[in-house]
């Protein structure tokens, strides 16, 4: 066995892992931070995965057919046809809804100032989105990857 290498167990899994997460803040400087993720198989990261794009699918089935019934009810009454068009302030807090409920999922904590909840993580995917992306690149090579190093 090589020197300060740790034997492998299986069937020991961890119930979470802490990992270094950096990224490249506003000015230039590089933010850290340390992350606590709440540990998954791989198999266990994709059915995560798979489940909020099943979540996403079903609304967005939801939102077609609520824009199909306005179309006939307008199409019925003569009135003009409704335009399917979001403005750029629904698309990106439709996308920080989802990144907040990812991170939210994968992360049991952190080191900041501010308690790890919903708004404190809305926060940070609204105003330093390149850490909340550093955090769900990190944890997806971590958990693919086996990489835990920094």
């Amino acid at each position: 066995m090589a020197k300060n290498a740790t034997k492998i167990v299986l069937g020991k899994r961890p119930q979470s892992f802490k990992k270094e997460v950096n990224a490249t803040m506003l000015d230039g400087t590089t933010g850290c931070m340390e992350v606590e993720y709440v540990y998954r198989s791989r198999t266990e990261l994709a059915e995560l995965i798979d489940t909020m794009q099943a979540k996403l699918r079903d609304e967005a089935n939801v939102e077609i057919e609520r824009f199909k019934q306005a179309v006939e009810k307008a199409k019925a009454s003569g009135e003009p046809i409704p335009e399917l068009l979001d403005t750029q302030t629904e698309i990106v807090k439709r996308q920080s809804a989802v990144t907040v409920e990812f991170i939210l999922k994968i992360v049991k904590g952190w080191n900041l100032d501010a308690d790890f909840d919903k708004d404190a993580v809305a926060e940070l995917v609204d105003t330093l989105p390149a850490m909340a992306d550093a955090i769900k690149d990190d944890y997806r090579a971590a958990i693919n990857e086996g990489r835990l190093g920094n």
